[in-house]
């Protein structure tokens, strides 16, 4: 389970949680104008757009979670379990596997306009990345500097959803999440009016306003505490401000290692953490075990290559010492 968020100071900020029980290899990516993507069956182009975001990379080809391009656009992918729905290949469409959705729309697309228009003659194919990664099932989340999509594959085919909300987790479709909304459309960060009582009744404690906030770590509570989060989230507008209130607002919806048990007796845990600048193109994330940030910087790679760029996560706790 996962909780993606935009955020917008001086800068435009992207990112999300990963939340899952166990790692992949997970690693930040910087994918040079010059790779070759070589596409199952989308046309490819010799050059596309720089890009920079974590994942795994296979067989030399990089596995993106989330990502950003040198020009401001950012995707992250979610779980979707049960409701993604993917189809065989469709004649007069651009037939684009689900693991190529990513690298497709930031390699091309250099903001949410050209990515919506790009949206319109797409097709979510079917096809594997090979017999050992399956299909997985996912939705994403499409955002830049001034607008926000949501993309949902499902059986009746791929819906587009505008994103006011500037939030995404998992299970239920998007549509449902909004109108889930409507049921705390009372919160609030002032205190309470009382109207029952409100000749003798006082608030006893700070914070009230925003009573009924769900606490519980299932994806449909997570979206509106994100929702909630975001919205009254307020900081100062340089960098540092900026991306550690990030941080803050993603920390609300964060997963404890044991509070989440599975089937097969793992514990699901807030992995990773990330945090991009999308109009400077630094790829910031913090980890489970290690609460200090970490950053990575598109343009300090050269970006005319051909080949990755690879950083292992810093994964141990660095603490700061101060006698």
């Amino acid at each position: 389970m996962c909780t993606a968020i935009t955020y917008k100071t001086a800068d435009a900020y992207f990112g999300r949680t990963l939340d899952i029980e166990c790692s992949y290899g997970e690693e930040v990516i910087v994918t040079p104008r010059g790779f070759d993507f070589s596409f199952r069956h989308a046309k490819g182009e010799g050059s596309h757009y720089a890009i920079i975001g974590m994942g795994t990379v296979r067989d030399g080809y990089p596995l993106y979670y989330e990502a950003a391009n040198e020009c401001g656009l950012g995707v992250a992918g979610l779980n979707f379990p049960t409701n993604a729905c993917y189809f065989s290949l469709q004649e007069g469409k651009e037939n684009v596997a689900p693991f190529e959705l990513i690298p497709c729309l930031l390699g091309r697309c250099k903001n949410v306009k050209e990515a919506r228009e790009y949206l319109c003659c797409l097709h979510l194919c079917n096809t594997p990345f090979s017999e050992n990664l399956p299909l997985s099932p996912l939705h994403w989340m499409v955002a830049d500097k001034d607008a926000c999509l949501v993309v949902e594959s499902l059986a009746d085919g791929l819906h587009v959803y505008e994103n006011p909300v500037g939030v995404l987790t998992n299970n239920p479709p998007f549509s449902y999440h909004v109108t889930h909304l409507c049921d705390y459309m009372t919160l609030s960060k002032e205190p309470p009016v009382a109207h029952l009582g409100k000749n003798f009744l006082t608030p006893y404690s700070r914070g009230m306003g925003a009573m009924g906030l769900p606490g519980d770590l299932s994806s449909a509570s997570r979206f509106v505490r994100a929702a909630f989060v975001r919205e009254n989230a307020v900081c100062e507008c340089d960098e540092a401000a900026s991306v550690s209130q990030f941080f803050h607002i993603l920390g609300a919806v964060e997963q404890v290692r044991g509070c989440v048990r599975l089937e097969d007796g793992r514990q699901e845990l807030t992995a990773y953490t990330s945090c991009i600048n999308l109009d400077r193109g630094i790829y910031y994330y913090t980890t489970y075990d290690n609460r200090a940030i970490s950053a990575v910087d598109l343009h300090k790679c050269d970006l005319d290559g051909g080949a990755l760029y690879r950083f292992s996560l810093q994964t141990e706790q660095r603490i700061t010492w101060q006698n």
